[in-house]
Order: C-alpha cells, then sequence, then structure tokens
C-alpha cells in the first residue's frame, strides 16, 4: 500500500444500446474525471460495454461477447495507462466457441491487464436469463494484486454468498469489490422494491462487517426495455455505495442518475477494527465442515 490513504472512484451509468464504442467513451470520460479527482482505483459497473441483453434468450447477442485480450481490454488497458490509475472494468468474454463469461478485468497503471475474475454464481431469474449466456468462473476466489493493494473482484449475483466474500478475505483481499446490474421489475410494488433494495444493501454492508473490509458497488441506472414483447423491462436502481469495514456507509449514488463517487478509504482500520473484533481467531473451522454440502438433511 502507498499511502494508508487510498482515494477510490464508482462510475454509475445509464446504458441506451448496444454502441460499445459509445459506451466505452461515456466511461472513459468519467474514468478521466475521477483521475482529475486524485482517484487511484477505479470501479465500473458489470457488463458497460451494452444492454442488459440477458432479458431475453437469443443466440444473437452472443455476438456482443469479446476475447481476452481484445478490443475492450485494449482500449481500457490504454485507458488506465494514460490516467494512471487501477481500474476494474467488465466485459462479455469468448473464451472459446459456445463458451462464454461473465468476467471482470482488472488493469493497473502501466502494467495492463493484471488479472481477471469469472463470475460465480450465475443467476437465472425472469428478466435475468444468465445461465442461458454464462457459464460458471473457474478461477476460484482468488484475489487479484495491483499496486494499491490486494482486490477481492465478484460480480453481481455473487454478492449475496457470505461463502464468496469469506474465501476472498481469508486469500487477503484488502478490499471487495462488486460491479453490479440490478434493478426491479417494473410490476413490483413500491414496498417490494423497498425491501428488495435493503436486502441488496444490507447484505453486502454484512460482508463488509463479517471480513472487517470496505465494500464497493457499483450499479448501472435507468430503464432498460425488455425486447420481449408484453415484458415490462427493467429498472436498474443505481444507488452505487461504498461501505466501510464496519458496514458503514461512506458514500452512495441516486437512484436515477448517472453519477460518480469518490471516497478515501482510511486502509489501516481493517486492522483496527480486527483487533477488537477478531473474527478469524474465534471461527469454529472444526465444525464448519458440513458448509460444502448442498444442504443438510
Amino acid at each position: 500500500m502507498t499511502s494508508s490513504t487510498l482515494r477510490v472512484g464508482v462510475v454509475q451509468q445509464a446504458i441506451a444500446d448496444n454502441d460499445k464504442q459509445r459506451n466505452w467513451q461515456a466511461s472513459a470520460e468519467q474514468i478521466a474525471t475521477l483521475a482529475e479527482q486524485g482517484c487511484e482505483l477505479i470501479l465500473l459497473q458489470e457488463l458497460h460495454s451494452t444492454l442488459y441483453f440477458c432479458q431475453q434468450e437469443n443466440t444473437d447477442f452472443f455476438d456482443l461477447a469479446e476475447t481476452i485480450p481484445g478490443p475492450a481490454t485494449d482500449y481500457f488497458a490504454d485507458v488506465a495507462a494514460k490516467h494512471n490509475v487501477v481500474l476494474i472494468t467488465s466485459l462479455f468474454e469468448k473464451r472459446g466457441s459456445g463458451l462464454y463469461h461473465n468476467t471482470a478485468v482488472v488493469f493497473d497503471r502501466q502494467q495492463g491487464m493484471v488479472g481477471k475474475y469469472r463470475k460465480m454464481h450465475i443467476p437465472d431469474d425472469p428478466g435475468f436469463y444468465e445461465k442461458f449466456y454464462f457459464t460458471p468462473g473457474d478461477l476460484g476466489f482468488e484475489p487479484i494484486d495491483t499496486s494499491v493493494g490486494r482486490l477481492g473482484v465478484l460480480v453481481c449475483w455473487d454478492q449475496w454468498y457470505p461463502e464468496a466474500a469469506r474465501l476472498m478475505a481469508m486469500r487477503g483481499a484488502d478490499l471487495l469489490f462488486y460491479p453490479t446490474a440490478i434493478g426491479w421489475d417494473m410490476t413490483d410494488s413500491e414496498d417490494e422494491r423497498l425491501r428488495q433494495h435493503d436486502a441488496w444493501q444490507t447484505i453486502q454492508r454484512a460482508h463488509a462487517v463479517a471480513n472487517s473490509l470496505p465494500v464497493v458497488v457499483a450499479n448501472r441506472t435507468g430503464f432498460e426495455a425488455s425486447p420481449v414483447d408484453g415484458d415490462p423491462g427493467i429498472q436498474f436502481w443505481g444507488q452505487s455505495f461504498v461501505a466501510g469495514p464496519q458496514g458503514e456507509i461512506l458514500a452512495k449514488a441516486g437512484i436515477d442518475e448517472a453519477q460518480n463517487l469518490v471516497v478515501d478509504i482510511d486502509m489501516t482500520r481493517t486492522e483496527q477494527v480486527k483487533r477488537i473484533w477478531p473474527y478469524f481467531r474465534d471461527r469454529r473451522i472444526d465444525d464448519y465442515q458440513d458448509l460444502t454440502r448442498r444442504w443438510r438433511d
């Protein structure tokens, strides 16, 4: 760690179409703004190159995928180098013919790409048909080493699983990151929307608390119509946020607007918190074997 304080930037965007170049340029403009504000580490949202295509099962959408390395990684490697930042991006990865992943890629200043993480937990719900497109990741829960620390990068649906956060923490992650694309079904009631959002924020704050680590979340915003007749589409709920190692909210974006967050994170607080709340010392690892089962009958 070069300093006890790390300035982190989060980009919350609305996506209007599948014009990758235009969407990349929009992201690059916000990265430049955050870099000018002193951010050393910047997080983009899940699948920021295109619309959220998983509202429908359509084989034509596999044409949106890209190889690694490829045009997207080349573009964002240049952006990270130009602005001298560590950058976490997201893309629809074509690993091979008929084999695709939802992948986060990390760039470190002038070093280029220094690591990637393939989304491990893949949802399959109305409007979120991700199992049709993405093979579950096979890289494990391994933090990525960068010039600003060890980054525990996870993706969206992973954020509901305490096991994923714990394993990243056990491997020495300094922070947890969740690029995300989550929103409301337009038929949901206001009460249901509130419950869903509160659950989403609460579970991620809980990962911060349980592991004494800062958590950084970038979600998309805006309405994206469904290509399926009669489907109401998704209103992405934005509200990207950063939480400290006791779950305290350090910054939070709005619901309906593209917005950047800039947060100074005190990287010494994790050690301070772990000294007074030593969860890792008191874990009963001798009696957790059933956690590797699907269910305990």
